[in-house]
């Protein structure tokens, strides 16, 4: 039994081998031949027929044998077959004749009945051929894939374009309804996919859960998506045709209107009491009011009006604190304090006068029985300097010996003062 089935393997082996080599041959000679005619056969995707002076007969008949090229009837000129129209359409993004594919069912049949193969070749031994029918698989789950893919890039072209392919506007809400009815079938379709079957057919193949259930489920998660905003921005844009629609229609009847009737003259809409809403966009104005002091007969119902007014209470000014530096005068100690800081500062200027050298205040403060805060002792010889008149600010030189604060802040701090007579 094993010997039975390991030659008919073979043998099918062989005749897929035999099929996939003439399927190779034929197909590129083919393509070939696309390439070969390929300015002809693009004249004739526009032109809706080819012009069959341009090619030779030997040329025509290849074509026809190689199904590019068909004649409809008798009395019809040769024409582009429609899958090749559409694979032209679809390569150059033609909206106007491209084609949104929303069959899904058949995929999904095919997807189906692909893996029940690929299950019989396994269990039968035949892994060349379940290898086979592997590839095969996949090539339809991303076919399927590809064509919910293609349908949303023509949507989207279509979209972006304002269905720039037509040109009244009829003609773009028609084609936005037809894409809206595509985008239905689109639907429709992925709500075709029943995921838990699909679980159930892969069974414990990983391979087959991964191409059958995660990365289809995310794909398909991904078209809904795309396809919800493309539903969103279609029925926007209708909304804006017809809105497009209603003024080119107001517009057109009332060209007719006045052609049928030349002497008509507009009435003056400002002067009744009643505008239509059509003419009546300006805001309404507000006139200007004033009280009419000159009539006497108004000046009692004034008064009323006048004492009905509720009165502001005038806001006592609050006290406002005394400042700070005021209480610190006040008390006697901050004072005495003050005072005697002043007198050592004095003590350090004469010093100064009395030596020929810079003489630092920061060393004067360390060398003297002093108490002082370094910083309030730099800080009171800068005051004690400043105060004093220009005259005497000249007879003095001031050098600050300044540090950074850190090595990322470039701020300047006196560490000391250096005071000289000039």
């Amino acid at each position: 039994m094993a010997t039975a089935y390991s030659t008919q393997g073979l043998a099918q082996q062989t005749d897929d081998s035999r099929l996939t080599s003439n399927l190779f041959s034929v197909g590129a000679e083919r393509l070939a031949l696309l390439g070969k005619h390929a300015k002809v056969l693009m004249q004739a995707y526009l032109d809706g027929f080819i012009d069959e002076t341009a090619l030779n007969d030997k040329a025509l008949k290849s074509l026809m044998s190689a199904r590019i090229l068909w004649r409809p009837d008798e009395q019809q000129p040769l024409t582009l077959r429609p899958l090749v129209s559409e694979l032209i359409a679809s390569m150059v993004a033609d909206e106007s004749r491209r084609q949104v594919n929303a069959d899904v069912a058949e995929k999904l049949e095919q997807i189906h009945n692909r893996v029940q193969a690929y299950k019989e070749a396994q269990h039968q031994g035949d892994y060349l051929i379940a290898e086979t029918q592997l590839q095969r698989l996949t090539e339809q789950v991303h076919d399927l894939n590809g064509q919910f893919e293609e349908a949303i890039d023509s949507l989207w072209n279509r979209l972006n374009s304002d269905f720039g392919f037509v040109g009244s506007l009829k003609d773009k809400i028609r084609e936005n309804q037809r894409a809206q009815q595509q985008l239905r079938r689109l639907l429709d379709g992925l709500e075709l996919i029943d995921f838990s079957q699909l679980i159930e057919l892969a069974e414990g193949n990983s391979y087959l859960r991964k191409l059958l259930v995660s990365q289809l489920q995310q794909q398909a998660s991904t078209h809904h998506s795309s396809l919800l905003e493309v539903q969103k921005r279609l029925i926007e844009l209708l909304a804006k045709f017809r809105q497009q629609q209603e003024r080119s229609l107001l517009i057109n009847s009332m060209a007719a209107y006045l052609r049928q009737h030349p002497a008509y003259r507009p009435a003056n809409y400002p002067q009744r009491t009643q505008v239509p809403k059509l003419f009546n966009q300006a805001a309404a104005i507000i006139p200007a009011a004033g009280i009419a002091l000159d009539k006497a007969s108004e000046r009692q119902h004034l008064a009323e009006l006048i004492h009905r007014l509720p009165k502001q209470k005038a806001e006592q000014p609050k006290e406002q604190p005394a400042a700070q530096f005021t209480e610190r005068l006040v008390d006697e100690e901050v004072a005495a304090r003050q005072q005697a800081l002043k007198q050592d500062v004095e003590n350090f200027y004469l010093y100064v006068v009395e030596q020929n050298q810079p003489i630092s205040a920061q060393q004067y403060l360390d060398a003297q029985p002093l108490a002082w805060d370094s910083e309030i002792w730099l800080y009171q010889v800068l005051a004690d300097y400043q105060s004093l008149p220009k005259e005497q600010q000249q007879m003095l030189s001031l050098k600050n010996q300044e540090t950074k604060a850190s090595a990322m802040n470039h701020l300047m701090l006196i560490s000391d003062i250096y005071v000289q007579l000039r």
